[in-house]
């Protein structure tokens, strides 16, 4: 078992601009929802201030529009004494206007990448980083 140190800023921001997949936590209370969060892999883009990614409507949507307070995770890992893990406290937003929708998905799916055809059910989002944190493991 190594120790474990506080991440330093610089990679934070190396995981969250580097990993492809993120899991996303989300919660909300009433409306026939039990409380308990919800966690489920995303894949994103990230600008430096905030995550970017898109949904068909389901829970995830459903739960983040009721409360909009979320947490995102990243992780690398080499060992089990050897990782990396940041989080981030972010804002819900919806993204719905045209242009900025199509500056959203540029950042998820930067060129030369092609952006897909999406449907009319997808929802464009993004995650306003609030406070982020990160933890780390050496032998």
């Amino acid at each position: 078992m190594g120790t474990i140190h506080v991440l330093p800023d610089d990679q934070i921001e190396d995981l969250f601009r580097t990993a492809i997949v993120g899991r996303i936590a989300c919660c909300a209370h009433g409306d026939g929802e039990d409380g308990r969060p919800y966690l489920v892999p995303l894949a994103y883009g990230y600008d430096g201030a905030a995550i970017y990614a898109h949904s068909g409507p389901g829970r995830k949507l459903r739960l983040m529009r009721a409360q909009p307070l979320v947490s995102v995770e990243v992780d690398q890992a080499e060992a089990p004494d050897r990782w990396r893990s940041a989080i981030a406290e972010a804002v819900f937003e919806e993204i719905a206007e045209p242009e900025a929708r199509a500056r959203a998905l540029r950042i998820v799916y930067p060129p030369p990448a092609d952006v897909p055809d999406l449907g009319a059910q997808t929802v464009v989002f993004r995650l306003r980083i609030t406070a982020k944190s990160g933890r780390y493991e050496v032998p």
